[in-house]
């Protein structure tokens, strides 16, 4: 199973973004492999809008099952649950501590976005 994580920086120690439209990045990890590789974000980081989509479109074409993250808006949430991707809201710590939460238990999944959209 892949899981991408909203991520400040590009590697298992970088802090979650608390957003996931406009985060700086996303650690994608491979359960399966333990391999990790980051796709970088910048292209949202600064767009009028969209940005939750955009990036939604970007995790979702990674293959990925499951999106941990701060917070998300409703459109990106609509995005990922069409694109059959399970979204975990309200992590925080580090990547690797995110994750952990996740294989764990800890995390539980989102129903609904948890912001309205455009939050910064």
């Amino acid at each position: 199973m892949k899981i991408a994580v909203s991520a400040q920086g590009r590697d298992l120690e970088s802090p979650v973004d608390p957003r996931f439209g406009r985060a700086r990045s996303f650690v994608v990890f491979d359960t399966e492999t333990e391999q990790t590789i980051a796709l970088d974000n910048q292209v949202n980081l600064n767009a009028m809008q969209g940005a939750g989509i955009q990036a939604a479109r970007a995790v979702t074409g990674l293959g990925v099952s499951v999106v941990i993250t701060g917070n998300i808006g409703p459109k990106a949430f609509a995005a990922l649950e069409a694109g059959q991707v399970a979204v975990y809201s309200g992590a925080a710590g580090t990547v690797r501590q995110a994750i952990e939460a996740f294989q764990a238990g800890r995390l539980h999944p989102a129903q609904r976005a948890n912001v309205e959209g455009h939050w910064a």
